[in-house]
């Protein structure tokens, strides 16, 4: 039987969302702690305008874009219930650490023009560059950010996203600490982070850890695919490796000082192709599914429970302009005909 992107997408969510809604349809869709990542790696992607009305039809309301794309904003314009979290570019970071005068007009350029229609929600500083020989540039880069909007009483969060990498032990999740670069880079950052009670933004992918070590991590705890405890830190029972993650890097932020600083998962999900039977549809299904049903649960962590997260899954699109092979699988949708990839129900 034939079913629409939409209703593939809604009754994914039926089957998976302990609180939910009714549209004007009546099918079911799921609350908004899901976000997807807008990525535009590719030759053959949908217009903008086209994206967001899939994004409507389905009703995502946060949406991640990894630069401030002109297209994607114009087409955001009267969308006010889209929440928008618009990353500065790696490339433009040297260039605004060194002049606060360059964070104004690029914030002139590329935000304020769309400040009456557009809900810019989150701007990130950098993408993934903390630890490495950038990373220094992030910190004066949000400082002059957060003095800017916090001047014109904006609503907008200006935080980072960072990776798993950072930590330099994870497991136990009790054990989790950070890099010696990543304290020297990261830390400072959290601190501001915490004057401003603004979340750090977080991508946690259980699938590079299984696919390095597969004979040793169980599938199944890697894709949320069992309720029996398999990793036991004293007291705290995991069931799955997001969650082992998460903690671990809840731990390390703790061992620096720095307690109760929200955490958004800006990016996770799971190959459909790309290396071999590690990445078939079946499982990219199983942990995305999973996944969500995970989080619209309200059950937190271990070590956070009873706690909502926010969370983008990755990504909305196969992108065919990033490397061959995974990079370009972790796509939702196909772009060509906007099709989802594999069922979601």
């Amino acid at each position: 039987m034939f079913y629409s992107t939409k209703k593939l997408f809604l009754f994914f969510f039926l089957c998976i969302v302990l609180i939910v809604n009714y549209n004007n349809n009546g099918f079911v869709t799921a609350v908004n702690s899901i976000g997807l990542n807008y990525g535009l790696l590719g030759d053959n992607l949908p217009s903008p305008s086209n994206v967001i009305n899939l994004y409507k039809s389905i009703d995502i309301t946060k949406i991640r874009i990894f630069d401030p794309n002109t297209e994607v904003l114009n087409a955001l314009r009267g969308h006010r219930d889209i929440a928008v979290t618009v990353g500065v570019r790696d490339q433009d970071l040297a260039a605004l650490a060194a002049s606060e005068e360059a964070v104004k007009g690029w914030f002139a350029t590329n935000i304020e023009p769309y400040l009456p229609d557009v809900n810019i929600a989150f701007i990130t500083v950098g993408n993934e560059v903390i630890p490495g020989p950038i990373g220094s540039q992030v910190l004066p880069v949000m400082q002059s950010l957060t003095n800017l909007v916090r001047s014109r009483n904006l609503p907008i969060s200006i935080s980072t996203v960072v990776a798993m990498w950072n930590l330099e032990q994870s497991y136990p999740p009790s054990a989790g600490m950070f890099t010696s670069q990543a304290r020297e880079q990261l830390v400072p950052v959290l601190k501001l982070l915490s004057q401003t009670n603004t979340p750090i933004l977080v991508n946690i992918y259980p699938y590079f850890p299984y696919v390095s070590d597969p004979a040793s991590i169980p599938l199944d705890y890697a894709t949320f695919n069992t309720e029996a405890i398999v990793v036991q830190d004293g007291p705290l029972g995991y069931s799955n490796m997001f969650d082992s993650i998460f903690d671990a890097f809840v731990w390390a932020m703790e061992k620096e000082g720095v307690k109760d600083l929200p955490m958004v998962v800006s990016e996770t999900g799971w190959p459909s192709a790309g290396n071999g039977n590690f990445t078939t549809p079946d499982i990219a299904g199983t942990y995305n599914r999973n996944f969500v049903k995970h989080i619209t649960s309200g059950k937190g962590t271990p070590k956070k429970p009873n706690k909502g997260i926010d969370v983008f899954l990755f990504a909305t699109f196969n992108e065919n302009q990033k490397p061959a092979g995974t990079e370009q699988n972790f796509g939702l949708y196909n772009p060509n005909d906007m099709k989802p990839i594999y069922k979601l129900f």
